[in-house]
């Protein structure tokens, strides 16, 4: 399998409000930028966007390192949250229906077609690929308000 990195961010201005991802993906010596725009949408929603975005570009199974911000997105995997909704018919501990349910089918798809290993990072810090997706997230946004 082929060893892939991808970092990812999703930001929102207001919370809901216009939203946008970001992502990079690394493979050897090749690099991909990709961002994306929500005119509405939430934090949450736009931090999942962007790992089903980068991880929908993967072409064949990988193995695949993958770096957010958001404790949300990688909680949902490190703390087992995703296996108990989807073996609980997607209502939480409460017993309502989660949040983001499209999102996070799409990832557990993706997470059992790939070898992901999820790893949280600290947002807004010095980490350079994580500041990276941040500025292409804010950027989608601002493109879409001119």
């Amino acid at each position: 399998m082929k060893q892939v990195t991808i970092y990812t961010d999703g930001a929102c201005s207001g919370n809901p409000g216009p939203g946008g991802w970001g992502a990079v993906l690394m493979f050897g010596p090749h690099r991909k930028e990709i961002s994306g725009y929500a005119p509405m949408s939430t934090n949450q929603k736009m931090e999942l966007s962007a790992a089903v975005e980068g991880l929908s570009l993967l072409k064949e199974p990988c193995r695949v390192d993958l770096y957010s911000d958001s404790a949300y997105l990688i909680n949902g995997f490190t703390k087992g949250w995703v296996a108990n909704w989807s073996k609980n018919g997607w209502v939480n501990s409460k017993k309502n229906p989660v949040e983001n349910q499209d999102l996070w089918k799409a990832l557990l798809k993706l997470s059992q077609y790939h070898d992901i290993i999820w790893h949280k990072v600290a947002g807004h810090a010095d980490n350079v690929e994580n500041n990276r997706c941040d500025f292409l997230a804010r950027l989608a946004i601002k493109e879409h308000q001119n």
